[in-house]
């Protein structure tokens, strides 16, 4: 029976940190599904650091659309799979559709909501169906002041809608505050 954990926080919250902790303690049989996509030489300094913060054995399979359609195969070699972060393949899915989301009709939108929910909701239901200890990490964005941008609101939105279908499938919810974990499920 598989085991879901949601591990949200802030931005640099020490949530990725924690998020691997817990799958270093179930075992090194372990997949690290990277949803960022490195487009700039930030982006790209980032990466390189997530990849030195974790163990050399890890295997890191880097995806953020259809990623429901491996998680078959690493079932048959791996225990336990790590997979950071929503907010990147939100941000991804929104940005490489058809839809152009700063000028999207309400339609339009719903129509790519739906469509990231599906994706969602298709992993979940894979990842119920197997024996894997399955780490997802997420942002949690909308704690701060609403964001004047039309763009950053749906953004915020959809990764909000997000993450409550994830915490409603999951077994447990962390919250990490400034380096300290808090389960709240």
């Amino acid at each position: 029976m598989s085991n879901i954990i949601l591990v949200t926080g802030g931005a640099r919250s020490g949530k990725s940190s924690f998020a691997e902790s817990l799958c270093i303690k179930q075992n090194n049989r372990t997949a690290y599904i990277a949803t960022s996509v490195a487009f700039d030489d930030e982006m790209k300094n980032r990466v390189k650091k997530h990849q030195e913060s974790r163990p050399k054995e890890w295997k890191t399979y880097e995806i953020y659309k259809d990623i429901y359609s491996i998680i078959q195969e690493l079932g048959e070699n791996h225990d336990t799979v790590i997979m950071d972060c929503v907010t990147l393949m939100v941000n991804n899915l929104m940005f490489t559709s058809d839809i152009n989301v700063d000028k999207a009709t309400s339609e339009e939108l719903n129509e790519l909501e739906s469509y990231i929910r599906d994706q969602i909701q298709k992993l979940l239901e894979v990842v119920k169906k197997t024996n894997l200890y399955f780490v997802i990490v997420t942002n949690e964005i909308g704690m701060g002041v609403v964001p004047e941008n039309k763009l950053a609101r749906i953004y915020g939105d959809f990764v909000g809608r997000a993450n409550q279908q994830i915490s409603k499938m999951s077994d447990e919810v962390y919250f990490v505050v400034s380096g300290i974990p808090m389960k709240v499920k």
